[in-house]
């Protein structure tokens, strides 16, 4: 009752997990402070691979990206989560819910080539060791950066925009925590098959075909590592990857389940909460995974606090 009274005529109803007010609270709180972490981690990581003259490299360019694109994904998502989890009211304003669905499928898939490309980054430092700072010049870098973020742009306008003029006919429970394609074509009142299997070919494109190219990167790096057959090579090339690797991992592993079977009983069942972990959680391990794991990140922190500490004195 309290969610039809607060809801106006034209507002999304975002169910989320009202059906489960207890781990709601919980929800709150976990949320929140991963929130906080997501704003300080990346934020962290834009400031040093800005100011810290040894991490000007394009390693770290493309990082500086990644945590950028991970800052304004959760910030369109996790805000109206928080106001929804705290009260009855479940709503989210029309204009509100066209605005988070274009933005976070834009970065969403920003983020899945800029990952492809952090791979090739990966293999040229690995398999071309002495050719690194000629294959990967600033201007290709920018270059491969701008494909990634003009891809995300290009797929939003045509999914976002082919979802929002799908007929609902008076239709506005979304069985979510937020405007997300797949949910949002299910509240259309016309057969969808069409507009589903435009979102597996996007998928196709945007998800699997990063995807490989990443799996064909890292098989290159695994077949150049073994031929060298070093222990420090196998340390080296583990420093260099394993990062990029476990979020890789983290991000595919969770978001291909809900994008390349949107209309599987799966998908609908779980996809609140896989769509928790890839709009949350991974956002806020990202800048952990890449200052635990490396050595440049963690000493570029130091000579950054110890030269706050020698302004201070």
């Amino acid at each position: 009752m309290g969610m039809n009274n607060s809801s106006a005529k034209d507002d999304f109803v975002l169910v989320g997990f009202s059906d489960q007010p207890k781990l709601e609270k919980i929800l709150f709180v976990v949320v929140l402070i991963s929130y906080l972490l997501t704003l300080v981690g990346n934020t962290i990581i834009i400031l040093i691979s800005s100011v810290d003259p040894k991490l000007k490299t394009p390693m770290y360019f493309f990082l500086t990206h990644l945590s950028l694109v991970d800052l304004c994904f959760t910030t369109s998502i996790v805000p109206q989560l928080l106001w929804n989890l705290r009260g009855p009211a479940k709503t989210i304003t029309a204009l509100g819910c066209a605005v988070q669905l274009y933005v976070s499928l834009a970065l969403g898939s920003t983020e899945c080539v800029l990952l492809a490309v952090m791979a090739f980054d990966c293999y040229a430092a690995v398999c071309k060791p002495l050719h690194y700072a000629a294959v990967m010049n600033p201007r290709l870098c920018r270059a491969l950066a701008g494909v990634a973020w003009l891809s995300g742009v290009g797929n939003t306008l045509i999914q976002s925009t082919v979802t929002l003029w799908l007929p609902r006919c008076g239709h506005r429970w979304l069985h979510h925590f937020f405007c997300e394609v797949p949910s949002m074509i299910k509240l259309a009142c016309v057969d969808i098959h069409a507009n589903e299997v435009q979102l597996f070919i996007a998928s196709l494109v945007l998800l699997l075909l990063p995807l490989a190219l990443i799996l064909m990167s890292y098989g290159h790096i695994v077949k150049a590592v073994m031929r060298i057959k070093s222990v420090q090579a196998w340390r080296k090339a583990l420093g260099t990857c394993g990062s990029h690797l476990l979020v890789v991992s983290l991000f595919y592993g969770t978001i291909t389940a809900v994008y390349i079977r949107p209309n599987s009983s799966y998908a609908h069942m779980h996809g609140k909460f896989i769509s928790l972990f890839y709009t949350v959680v991974t956002p806020t391990l990202n800048p952990l995974i890449y200052t635990l794991r490396n050595k440049d990140v963690k000493g570029a922190l130091g000579r950054l606090f110890h030269k706050d500490r020698d302004l201070g004195s």
